[in-house]
């Protein structure tokens, strides 16, 4: 298999965002092909002078490939921030500074409407998929400090509807905890059986105003 095929399964870095996910998939692609040394480790700079072991040719070899991975993962757009590196590290590095500046930016928006999340008119499993969708984003650009289920649960919970708090205050009183997919699971179990009981209520209702009419009609 060629470099560009292994190299063509990663999706090319771009202005939306994806840039965490763009640097772990190729930082281990380097890795695995021995080119992440001059990339962003011990071997980063430019040797001076070529030995006798032919450092500097080796050096200017890996140092070509490494640079031809970066260039072909990334879309025409951001290649132009790099065009004229002279050495991956700058290149990478380049990259790095270019987007932890926007990242920074969309984390603080991210944050803030998860902040502001609520079930509203949401279905329970519309509800959580918004919900886990946002913190995936979250802990993607934020990736020390990720947001773990726990901490999804607390505010999945807090913009609940009113209608669900005495059940979730009883399945928080339980000895044994639910894990997230347990709790999503139990929350839709009780949405459908509030829906079904709804219905019922309503053909009561149907049929009580039906009898009503039959009864005016025989007068």
């Amino acid at each position: 298999m060629s470099d560009l095929q292994i190299v063509g399964g990663v999706k090319k870095l771009n202005n939306q965002n994806n840039y965490n996910s763009w640097s772990t998939c190729i930082m281990s692609y380097m890795q695995g092909q021995n080119l992440w040394d001059v990339v962003n480790g011990s071997e980063a700079t430019q040797p001076e002078a070529e030995d006798v072991h032919g450092t500097l040719r080796k050096w200017k070899i890996r140092a070509g490939k490494a640079m031809f991975v970066l260039k072909t993962t990334v879309e025409e757009d951001v290649l132009e921030h790099i065009r004229d590196a002279k050495t991956p590290k700058e290149a990478w590095d380049t990259f790095a500074k270019l987007f932890s500046k926007k990242n920074d930016t969309k984390l603080q928006l991210l944050e803030n409407e998860l902040l502001s999340v609520a079930q509203r008119d949401m279905m329970i499993a519309q509800y959580f998929h918004k919900v886990k969708s946002l913190c995936r984003e979250i802990s993607e650009l934020d990736s020390e400090d990720p947001i773990g289920d726990t901490r999804m649960k607390q505010i999945i919970i807090h913009g609940l509807k009113p209608e669900f708090r005495s059940f979730v205050a009883a399945i928080q009183g339980w000895q044994t905890q639910s894990s997230l997919v347990e709790f999503e699971n139990l929350l839709a179990g009780q949405e459908a059986l509030a829906k079904q009981m709804g219905g019922v209520s309503l053909r009561k209702e149907e049929e009580a105003l039906y009898a009503n009419r039959g009864r005016r009609n025989f007068k």
